[in-house]
């Protein structure tokens, strides 16, 4: 039986640049790919829905705390707000706002904030301009002005706890800009274009870029680049009289104490407070008791104390290699903080959103934004690093444009980054069924990368490097890891030896006999791995390496357009250990550079996939080209075995990837989801799924549907058997209703002629049209898409001089019997359903053109057959006149035949 696969499901880019939401439970999150809006659920990692938007660049967004809307700003100055779907069940349909505000502002708009009530939404854009927002109703409450630049933060104070404020019901907007001040506006005033602060506050030197109020409304945090954090007390603006000024008439408001200032030491990107009772400690009152986080340019969450002014703990990895690019590219751009869950987000610079857990201190969930181009993927079963039984392919390793590798969990997509390359990685391999992760780089080194398996916590999981291999010229651009793995020490299978490939043109084999795999901690350096051989192999650059399933041969593929086969000779003893490969044959055939090799897993053949767009099948005994499989129309990339070598699939240059029937030398089927080439390909060990990833930042599941297909088969089949039988009955008991609808129903239009046609043959029924009265009221009664089927059906009989007269008097009975109106209303309702379906919502343009469609390809035909039965008609006269003067010719007066 050949294998078959579908589209189950992908891993696209899910955040690209701008703003980012979360909804208060966790549970969902808006982010943006280019000028797209995309709800994800963070549980699963699967794609909810898409938000319409203008084709502008989303400037800001935030979801009221109700989880009721999301409010949306784009670089087109609009204000778009939409309604978030209840439920978390994928959607193909993008979702529509259900008001858009044209021109929101009149610069662009940077921040913005719903109030804890979910009625009002603050914006602030680049002119200094805050504006208030009714939510429901759409129009502006209040605006503010006098902001000396760019508003840089916002942040509502309607306090939850007001006991120490003296109950009040009044609500503040804190805002921040440019000129380095804090304003405090009161929303309780009247509505006006020039209202003022009731607070201006200065502390910081450059731009505060995170605020946030406490609970009971008394205290304000405020952070900036300036790598400092103020603390404020409020409540002499709200405690304190108010006092009057005898030279000016007004009122004038006790402003805020800046209680402390907290040194940061980096620039403070996001800042938020966290609740009184979370990891609180202290027992004392006040400012004290404050615990908040920041988030900044070190890439780290860092959760501070106001009582000693102190770094309580950080939540993240401090890394190792650490360049001017590489700190821009991991600093915080943003915080969310989200007291059900006690968990803290942090959006990086790199594309990267991270989950931290407060109550364990650990990264629980990381979403990758962006993967670049992927150039080779593998699949990894971490699990199995502690047993020997386990389950298989639970995670997937990509290589893509980065130094930096990563590993995602297969089923939930939850993330995590292996650093260590200092240079793009270029291939990958697994080894010990999916246990140990190689890894070869620009950087013109290998990695070996096992599983931290020191922790109990199944949060905490991921792979850490333990051995490093480093000798070659050029970048490591293949590794292939030893299929066979002996047990260690610990009882534990572990691979005795890898090779790897490099643009040096040369091979080299290395000894992993000394590298601890499973270590039970991840603080020691990693092995520094010695090679057995390095052996001069190719001419130009080797794109490729894999190892027979036995450990005892080796194929490198080159560019120059060559695979060449190695004997493999390794000898282990207590006391020392050996390798050396030798050259046995050389594949030559392709056309162009080889970019793929693979043996095959049940025979001994070897797959080649080259630049010359074609797969080559080599018999290793005699190194010959048995078959050649043609079919791509660019290079081929990637190739692999399936099905116990009877089948085999490619991935190529034209973004396709291709399933091949061996035997019949056949492309079985297509797989198309990529818009790029298609760089990285794997199966799974039981064979049911195959992914492939692409240039396009994509990764696709193929999961096999061999069952699913012939069951489908097999039921449509049975449902066709009793559907024929139901026909044939109808037929004897003269049902031309039930007989005309079902054969509709199974798109049989070869039934519906014989049915017309033996219906037009008989002694046609008085006061009848078709011939039938059944027939009649069948024609005057059909709906909807039956009746334009069936005219569909007439327009192909007309169309040929055998059937055009059952076609003609199907179509005249439709038309003596029906109104033209009705007519039409019938392709208005298909195309009304079929709008109805695809999510559209141009159901009278559609029904006008497929009318006008039917009509114009059935009047050309009607008029030549028409043309037609009138020559006929004026031959027939002929005829009657030349028979008419034969007779007056041949017969004399009394019938006998004259004589000449």
């Amino acid at each position: 039986m050949n294998y078959r696969f579908k589209n189950a499901r992908k891993i696209s880019p899910l955040y690209t640049s701008g703003p980012v939401a979360v909804t208060p439970d966790g549970q969902k999150i808006v982010t943006c790919v280019g000028e797209e809006i995309l709800l994800t659920d963070v549980t699963s990692g699967t794609e909810i829905c898409r938000f319409l938007g203008d084709t502008q660049t989303v400037s800001s967004l935030c979801i009221t705390p109700s989880t009721s809307h999301l409010l949306v700003f784009t670089s087109s100055l609009s204000l778009r707000i939409f309604e978030l779907p209840k439920s978390s069940t994928p959607s193909s349909y993008s979702i529509s706002p259900i008001r858009v505000i044209a021109r929101a502002h009149d610069a662009p708009i940077h921040v913005c904030e719903c109030d804890p009530t979910s009625t009002y939404l603050a914006s602030g854009s680049a002119d200094g301009v805050v504006k208030v927002w009714d939510i429901l109703r759409g129009f502006v409450t209040h605006v503010f002005k006098g902001h000396g630049g760019v508003v840089s933060a916002l942040k509502f104070n309607y306090p939850q706890d007001s006991t120490s404020l003296g109950q009040r019901d009044s609500m503040q907007l804190v805002t921040a800009s440019v000129d380095t001040r804090i304003r405090i506006f009161e929303l309780s005033q009247n509505k006006s274009g020039g209202l003022k602060p009731v607070a201006i506050l200065e502390g910081h030197v450059s731009v505060p870029r995170g605020l946030d109020v406490s609970s009971d409304g008394r205290w304000l945090v405020s952070g900036g680049r300036d790598s400092v954090v103020l603390v404020w007390d409020l409540s002499p603006l709200f405690n304190a009289k108010t006092i009057e000024s005898s030279k000016k008439g007004k009122t004038k408001a006790i402003a805020p104490k800046l209680v402390k200032t907290l040194p940061i030491l980096e620039r403070v990107e996001a800042l938020g407070l966290l609740n009184m009772d979370e990891e609180s400690t202290s027992s004392e009152a006040g400012v004290n008791r404050l615990k908040f986080f920041t988030g900044g340019e070190s890439g780290l969450i860092k959760i501070w104390e106001v009582e000693e002014g102190t770094t309580l703990f950080s939540l993240g990895n401090e890394q190792t290699r650490i360049s001017d690019d590489s700190e821009e590219q991991r600093q915080i751009i943003h915080g969310i903080y989200l007291p059900q869950t006690s968990t803290i987000v942090s959006v990086h610079a790199d594309q990267n959103i991270l989950f931290h857990s407060l109550s364990t201190r650990q990264l629980s969930r990381q979403l990758i934004g962006f993967n670049d181009e992927i150039v080779d993927i593998t699949f990894l079963s971490p699990a199995l690093a502690s047993s020997s039984q386990g389950p298989r392919d639970t995670h997937l390793a990509l290589a893509t444009n980065s130094s930096l590798i990563r590993v995602y969990s297969s089923k939930t997509l939850d993330a995590r980054l292996l650093e260590g390359h200092t240079d793009i990685v270029l291939a990958l391999d697994q080894g010990s069924e999916g246990r140990v992760l190689a890894s070869g780089s620009k950087d013109r080194s290998a990695r070996i990368w096992a599983p931290k398996h020191y922790t109990d916590d199944e949060s905490d999981w991921g792979y850490h490097c333990v051995a490093i291999c480093e000798g070659h010229g050029e970048s490591v651009g293949a590794v292939a890891v030893s299929r066979k793995c002996p047990e260690d020490g610990n009882g534990i299978p572990s691979p005795a030896f890898m090779f790897t490939g490099s643009q040096d043109r040369t091979i080299k084999m290395w000894d992993l006999s000394e590298v601890d795999f499973y270590a039970k901690t991840n603080g020691s350096a990693p092995s520094r791995c010695k090679s057995f051989t390095t052996l001069k192999a190719h001419d130009k650059d080797i794109n490729s390496l894999d190892v027979a399933p036995n450990d005892r041969l080796l194929v490198s593929g080159s560019q120059d357009r060559t695979a060449k086969i190695y004997s493999i000779s390794y000898k282990s003893s207590q006391n020392s250990v050996s390798g050396a490969i030798t050259l046995l044959g050389v594949c030559k055939g392709h056309k162009r550079g080889v970019w793929t090799v693979r043996f095959g897993k049940e025979e001994r053949v070897l797959a080649t996939g080259s630049g010359d767009k074609t797969v080559k099948l080599w018999n290793i005994d005699d190194f010959s080209c048995v078959k050649t499989f043609e079919g791509h129309t660019n290079s081929v990339l990637r190739v692999d075995f399936l099905n116990a070598g009877m089948q085999m699939v490619s991935s190529a240059s034209d973004g396709l990837v291709k399933l091949w029937n061996v035997r019949e030398e056949e492309c079985m089927s297509t797989l198309d989801n990529h818009e790029d080439k298609v760089w990285a390909l794997a199966i799974s060990a039981d064979e049911k799924t195959i992914i492939s990833g692409a240039a396009d930042s994509v990764v696709t599941f193929w999961e096999d549907c061999t069952e699913e297909q012939e069951q489908e088969k097999e039921n449509h089949r049975e449902e066709m058997v009793l559907k024929e039988q139901d026909y044939h009955n109808y037929l004897s008991l003269n049902d031309y209703r039930k007989a005309i609808q079902l054969a509709l129903a199974m798109q049989q239009p070869g039934r519906l002629l014989s049915l017309f046609r033996d219906v037009g043959s008989r002694e046609p029924s008085p006061l009848t049209i078709s011939g039938d009265p059944a027939v009649d009221e069948v024609l005057r009664t059909l709906l909807g898409s039956d009746l334009t089927r069936l005219l569909r059906y007439v327009r192909e009989w007309n169309a040929n001089a055998k059937t055009s007269e059952v076609a003609q008097r199907v179509l005249f009975a439709i038309f003596k019997l029906r109104t033209a109106e009705d007519i039409m209303k019938t392709f208005t309702d298909e195309a009304a359903e079929l709008a109805l379906v695809n999510g559209e919502f141009n159901a009278n343009l559609q029904s006008g053109n497929a009318l006008k469609e039917l009509i114009d390809s059935i009047v050309p035909y009607t008029e030549r057959h028409l043309t037609r039965m009138d020559k006929l008609l004026q031959e027939s006269y002929t005829v009657d006149y030349i028979l008419g003067e034969m007779d007056d010719g041949m017969f004399d007066e009394d019938g006998d035949l004259s004589m000449r």
